[in-house]
């Protein structure tokens, strides 16, 4: 009696909740989040100050826009996470029916319990892990897709426990009656084939039924659940750079003001005036404390200078920006009706930055899986024995139609796999290469018809039906890499049929059938086809039943299952005898040559992380264009490396014979290694001495062109990635990949990008971008990552000069008003500066800017190399930008400064105040910045000329308006009337005008001279360069097979 209880009561079905947030700590885990930025937290204490220190301008100029900032991120946070909490709701508080007292019951799946028997139906999803019971077919068997836990979605096989497949009704298996008992007696024995994991999908079954074993946390699912590490781009680390900078500018300014200050005051006049005497409070405070109190209002005078309101800007880039990839027509694909997924919109500009470090593509996903045909099936066949089938083509056809896991479903198309026009059912099987050999097997008159009641029925050329009972499979596992089946023949003969990789299958038949076979083998692994070697034994009634015994009780053992079962199948597929070789193609996805050959041209170091062997995976390489005929290439691999005890000493000679060759810039190098020499570099024994293996490898790739990296492990891919990243200039590297094994690298890259191919979506799931092909890598790349980094280094650059502008007339002020701490501006100016007046300018250019047309970026990849190396976001570019805000600050006061040397710029005599010179500043100010930004936009759009001219318009208006009207919660109306007076003379305007081509001079003089060196380069380029010679660059390598 086989028994499950509800041992773990309690447990729910649905993973740890992926939503950061409830509606409970929503706000002060949000808060908390918000204030570790040190802007944030920055404005926070100056707001502080302002509330408790009497400070020369009003806590509103640093609260509101504090609050804005704070506001918008949570908005934008708060609405994520709640995507996120209703993508979990649609899981935990989906329906599942649950059988008690013989009857269906409807249950949240969040409630189910250990040991509640859950019934699934076809195409459902299963809702924790269950024990595969009985099942609507009537062997007991059931299909499933795993493609949301491992990327597969092919079909897998499960079985249901042999004791309770009858059990196939409400009222049946409400009857079971069963408890795990944890003790050396049990004879029923539970393997993997049996459980049915939470995640997968039912497929052609109409209804299965499971009792729950793991859910909540125990699922499979949720214990290798892991989040995604925090990226960060290279531009997030220069803004806080540039923040330091500013920062220190901040406190050097405070620094100087509050001593000139006291150096002012030393003079006793200056200090006490006579119309403006001390209290006897003042008098009597400490000189330091009045000291730390001007320090501080001096930083709150100045703080505007360290832009808050620039990391709302560049979060509402980001996610609007990341739009536009989505949106993007060429990057659509028809076939699958989806287009690009943006999964993380931090990394918009890290696109446009790879070509520092180095690409990592999976050419496992690279190539079509579709099915195709073997390619000459019956090539290699050695002699074999006569009469066990016929002759020896037949009998290698029959083996490609009996040894497999193919099902047959009567559809006309499964998860893209399309059935023949002339026949009404498909085949469905765990790997594609096994549905292609199957079908190869049919080209040549061999048709595979189905498994029934555990008889494989085959139809032969001559249209006869053949029957074979099937004893046993022998599934396929990584280790030995291959899989054989048992059967009996209509005449009770018994076959073992097998087939495996060329590696695993020849030490297992005789020696003198081998070389033949290993003729084609070679030859077609370096066309670049996948091949597997078939081969067979009979077997006498004395071994089967010897076999069987054996396979049973290594099934039924509690401990060390695997290793027995092992042992069985080493010692089954033994003394055989080899039959032929297979051969199939993997068609490369279309352009995807074109594709890596841009990323060359674009400065990119392609690496290729693949799990083919060395001969496939090379083949392809040059049929992508990574390898050229006249590159030279580097090996080291199990080949040249060596198999003998002194091979870590072979490597080393290896390595150093290579690093010091004589490298030249003409000549291209490739390296090639695979899996177990990484091993040997990554990993050295102790006692070899040569710690030093990877800083020698790392140097010798890196003056590499392309480097192929076969017969990964997915670990080693990850590896791979983790010691690029970690080398000597921190490159920025990118991961691309479409199948479950790229998972690891994807994650570990800087930019991870996921191809939704048919190996299932965890790579796009997992990635922070999905292309539906690896074309799509191109513009993805070359044009959206170029435009992304050059449109948000500018906003950073923007930022910095335009509060650079602001605060220094403020800071110049303070020199001509005896450093009392006098704004210069209204706080209604100082509020809305940052939030109204220059904010939606420099976010619509950072959303449409184009510097060069994306036509002109795609068809030329060495532009990409110009933006490279964050080159927008260097010290130089940004000395120039702090420069030249200091220049226009200072054009604007001191031109402000000469125009009132002369108070009274009307006839009537009428002296213009200080609040009038402030808003003049202001006024230059606002509209230089914004010219400024309207000299830089090379795409205009109406979008564009409508938050610039907009802009500037309400800024005239909200003076007007501000001006025009007696606020009453206003202590002091300063501005009454001042911005309509200021505009009543001429002299004012005449000043604004001026002031504001003098500081654009600079800025227009440098753009016309680069025009004209732009257009004389052009000029002596087409004079002097002849015209390219046909077919120059990299091309195609010619090939007989292609």
């Amino acid at each position: 009696m086989m028994s499950l209880s509800a041992m773990c009561l309690g447990l729910f079905v649905n993973p740890p909740l992926s939503p950061q947030y409830t509606l409970w700590n929503f706000l002060p885990k949000n808060l908390f989040e918000q204030f570790r930025r040190i802007a944030n937290f920055y404005f926070l204490i100056i707001f502080l100050v302002q509330v408790i220190v009497d400070t020369p301008t009003s806590p509103v100029t640093s609260g509101l826009p504090l609050f804005f900032v704070i506001t918008v991120t949570a908005i934008k946070q708060g609405y994520e996470d709640w995507l996120r909490h209703r993508a979990d709701n649609e899981v935990n508080k989906s329906n599942v029916f649950v059988v008690e007292n013989a009857k269906q019951v409807r249950k949240e799946s969040e409630k189910i319990k250990v040991g509640d028997i859950v019934e699934v139906k076809a195409d459902e999803t299963f809702p924790c892990d269950l024990i595969f019971l009985a099942s609507s077919s009537t062997d007991g068997t059931c299909y499933v897709t795993t493609a949301s836990l491992d990327g597969e979605s092919n079909f897998k096989t499960h079985y249901a426990v042999r004791d309770t497949t009858v059990l196939c009704t409400d009222e049946a298996i409400d009857t079971l009656t069963a408890t795990i008992e944890l003790c050396p007696s049990c004879t029923l024995s539970l393997g993997p084939e049996n459980l049915l994991l939470k995640g997968a999908t039912l497929k052609n079954t109409k209804k299965i039924y499971g009792v729950a074993v793991y859910t909540g946390m125990e699922t499979k699912m949720a214990l290798n659940y892991q989040g995604k590490s925090q990226k960060r781009s290279a531009v997030e680390k220069s803004i806080n750079a540039f923040l330091i900078v500013y920062l220190c500018i901040l406190l050097g300014k405070a620094t100087v003001c509050t001593t000139l200050k006291y150096v002012w005051q030393s003079n006793p006049f200056n200090d006490e005036p006579w119309y403006n005497e001390k209290t006897k409070k003042e008098r009597e405070t400490f000189k330091v404390l009045r000291m730390f109190t001007d320090f501080l209002s001096f930083m709150v005078l100045f703080n505007f200078i360290i832009p808050v309101s620039m990391y709302v800007t560049v979060e509402m880039q980001k996610f609007l920006g990341s739009f536009f990839i989505s949106w993007d027509k060429e990057m659509f694909d028809e076939e699958i009706q989806e287009g690009a997924l943006v999964n993380t919109s931090d990394l918009n500009e890290e696109l446009g930055q790879v070509s520092t470090g180095c690409v990592c593509i999976c050419l496992d996903g690279d190539v079509d899986g579709s099915a195709l045909p073997a390619r000459s099936p019956c090539s290699g066949i050695p002699h074999a024995p006569l009469g066990v089938c016929g002759h020896r083509e037949e009998l290698f056809l029959r083996a490609l139609c009996l040894c497999h896991t193919v099902q047959i479903k009567e559809a006309d198309q499964v998860d893209g796999l399309m059935a023949h026009p002339e026949r009404k059912y498909t085949y469905i099987s765990s790997s594609p290469d096994e549905i292609a050999l199957v079908k190869g097997a049919e080209k040549y008159g061999f048709t595979f018809l189905g498994l029934e009641n555990n008889f494989m029925k085959i139809r032969n050329q001559k249209n006869e039906t053949e029957m074979y009972q099937l004893l046993h499979v022998l599934n396929f596992d990584p280790v030995r890499r291959r899989m054989s089946v048992i059967v009996r023949t209509s005449t009770g003969k018994l076959l073992l049929f097998c087939k495996g990789a060329d590696s695993s299958i020849f030490p297992r038949v005789q020696q003198e059938e081998i070389q033949q076979t290993k003729v084609h083998v070679d030859r077609n692994a370096m066309d670049g086809y996948r091949t597997l070697c078939v081969a067979f034994k009979e077997l006498t009634e004395k071994e089967y039943d010897r076999i069987d015994r054996q396979l049973n009780e290594a099934k039924m053992a509690l401990q060390d299952r695997e290793e027995k079962m092992a042992k069985v199948f080493d010692d089954t597929e033994a003394d055989m005898h080899l039959i032929g070789a297979t051969a199939v193609e993997d068609r490369l996805q279309e352009q995807l040559a074109e594709t890596i050959e841009a990323l060359h041209a674009a400065g990119m170091k392609v690496w290729v992380l693949t799990g083919d062997k060395m001969e496939t995976a090379k083949s392809t390489c040059y049929a992508c264009r990574l390898f050229q005929t006249s590159t030279e290439l580097l090996e080291l691999t199990a080949r040249t490396v060596g198999e003998s005890e002194r091979k870590e000493d072979r490597l080393h000679e290896l390595l150093l014979e290579y690093h010091k060759k004589s490298w030249t810039l003409s000549q291209e190098y490739g390296l090639i290694i695979d899996g177990s020499t990484l091993s040997l570099i990554l990993n050295p024994s102790q006692d070899s001495g040569s710690s030093n293996y990877k800083s020698i490898f790392l140097q010798i790739c890196l003056k590499c062109t392309a480097v192929l990296c076969c017969r990964m492990a997915p670990l080693q891919k990850a590896q791979i990635v983790r010691m690029v990243k970690n080398t000597k200039g921190s490159p920025i590297t990118l991961s691309i990949g479409d199948g479950a094994n790229d998972v690891s690298m994807i994650l570990e890259a800087h930019v991870g990008i996921g191809i939704k191919g048919k190996e299932g979506r965890q790579a796009s799931r997992n990635s922070d971008y999905a292309v539906p092909k690896f074309k799509h890598l191109r513009k993805l790349l070359l044009a959206h990552g170029h435009l992304y980094y050059v449109r948000i280094a500018h906003l950073v650059q923007y930022f910095f000069y335009k509060n650079l502008c602001f605060i220094l007339p403020q800071f110049l002020y303070q020199f001509f008003c005896g450093f009392s701490q006098q704004p210069l501006y209204d706080a209604a100016y100082l509020t809305m500066y940052n939030i109204c007046f220059t904010s939606l300018p420099i976010l619509a250019y950072s959303l449409l800017e184009q510097h060069i047309s994306i036509d002109t970026l795609t068809s030329d990849p060495q532009l990409y190399m110009k933006v490279s190396d964050n080159a927008m976001l260097q010290w130089r570019p940004f000395l120039y930008w702090t420069f030249l805000g200091a220049f226009e600050g200072l054009v604007f006061f001191f031109g402000v400064y000469f125009l009132f040397q002369n108070s009274s710029l009307e006839d009537n005599g009428k002296v213009f105040g200080n609040w009038t010179f402030g808003t003049i500043v202001f006024t230059v100010l606002v509209f230089t910045v914004t010219l400024k930004l309207a000299l830089d936009t090379r795409f205009w759009t109406w979008m564009n000329h409508f938050v610039i001219w907009g802009s500037l318009a309400f800024y005239v208006f909200f003076s007007f308006f501000w001006g025009g009207v007696i606020w009453p919660f206003l202590k002091q109306q300063r501005m009454y009337f001042v911005f309509a007076h200021m505009l009543t003379s001429v002299s004012t305007w005449l000043a604004i005008i001026l002031l504001i081509f003098i500081s654009l001079f600079p800025e227009i003089l440098l753009i016309v001279l680069k025009n004209i060196k732009e257009k004389n380069h052009q000029t002596s380029t087409q004079k002097h360069s002849p015209p390219a010679p046909e077919g120059s660059g990299r091309r195609l390598l010619p090939s007989h097979r292609r």
